[in-house]
């Protein structure tokens, strides 16, 4: 039996709502100006078994192969004849962390650019990875793991997972730092994750509550000043300390997502409606299309005709009518639409028809 997401709501929901549960301040918001950083790098992964790019229809996997023998002393006059089977063109991309130091090893993705067939098996030769102001701040280099496995034969083929992206855990090595300062002067600044006046109040007084009146203040619905220590040293400790404090955050704006691609729709249990009443009706246009043959008689002149025939059948379902009273909350709201037979996909067009009738209170959000 196939449940819908309406369906899954509904029973997530029939179980009793509690209050919001108490977060962790380094949960809820983030230091200002302590972030990563995008690297990305252009590069060749070797060494695999036949499925590489074909150089015909990706000319510049040749040529950045000339271009790396001829660093490595070896002069390769044309492309022409060069066909390398085992050799990819991929993007490496990689996160470099704050307080990144020299010498330390991250995590890259290295992902096929060109037409090979898969990465399974291949080394990543050393590709320098830039940053947005494109100076090289890491150096990538190592074996690949593909999560994933394929096989082709006689015009069949079977693959599972992914084999075009691959993770090299700790492939490249941090070659320029980033500065980080904690803060600005005896301050530094807290940003919750979404804009929240109830939420960053709560916070102001669990850092007060914990360390003294006035150390917290804040500058508007989502950043907090903090007065901390001058010294490193006691900088960390106070931090460490400070993003460990529980806050019990206030609830979020009632707010529905839809994702209209995958049929999803997600909403959170402050979502209510104004009375209104909906109708439901399917309309199904059914085609079917057959191919008739009619053949002369037999030793008779004419030929074969092929024929297309197609009979087109349109359906009404039974439309029904229920009523919704204001101020219900959100489980009603779903066993109501429920109550119609709706599915995902009539939940979408019946939550945005209740939006704009002025019915549905809540964001309604698409993505």
């Amino acid at each position: 039996m196939h449940l819908g997401a309406a369906t899954l709501a509904a029973i997530a929901l029939s179980v009793p709502l509690t209050l919001v549960a108490a977060e962790r301040i380094k949960d809820l918001a983030s230091l200002q100006g302590v972030r990563n950083n995008q690297l990305v790098g252009y590069g060749l992964v070797v060494g695999l078994d036949g499925s590489g790019d074909q150089t015909t229809q990706a000319p510049f996997t040749s040529q950045s192969v000339i271009n790396m023998l001829a660093q490595l002393g070896t002069t390769v006059n044309s492309v022409q004849g060069l066909q390398l089977k085992n050799v990819a063109a991929v993007m490496v991309t990689a996160n470099l962390p704050p307080f990144a130091r020299i010498g330390q090893q991250i995590d890259v993705t290295v992902s096929s650019m060109g037409n090979a067939k898969s990465l399974r098996g291949g080394t990543l030769v050393m590709t320098p990875l830039k940053g947005a102001d494109g100076q090289i701040y890491a150096q990538a280099q190592g074996n690949l793991l593909v999560g994933g496995a394929g096989a082709a034969s006689g015009g069949s083929k079977l693959v599972v997972n992914h084999l075009l992206a691959g993770r090299i855990a700790g492939g490249a090595t941090v070659e320029r730092e980033v500065p980080t300062a904690l803060g600005q002067g005896p301050f530094v600044h807290y940003e919750l994750a979404a804009t929240d006046f109830g939420t960053a109040q709560r916070m102001v007084e669990a850092i007060n509550r914990e360390t003294a009146a006035g150390v917290a203040q804040a500058l508007d619905g989502r950043v907090i000043r903090v007065i901390a220590p001058e010294e490193v040293n006691s900088r960390v400790a106070f931090l460490g300390r400070i993003e460990n404090l529980e806050v019990r955050p206030t609830k979020s704006v009632a707010k529905v997502i839809i994702n209209p691609r995958t049929g999803s729709v997600v909403m959170n249990q402050t979502v209510t409606i104004d009375s209104c009443a909906v109708a439901h009706g399917n309309l199904s246009v059914i085609v079917n299309t057959e191919q008739k043959v009619s053949q002369p008689n037999p030793l008779s002149p004419g030929q074969t005709v092929t024929t297309t025939q197609s009979e087109i059948d349109i359906k009404q379902g039974g439309g029904s009518l229920i009523h919704l009273k204001a101020g219900v909350s959100l489980a009603e709201v779903v066993k109501a639409i429920n109550a119609l037979g709706a599915g995902p996909q009539d939940l979408l067009s019946i939550l945005q028809s209740m939006k704009a009738a002025g019915a549905l209170r809540a964001d309604l959000e698409i993505i």
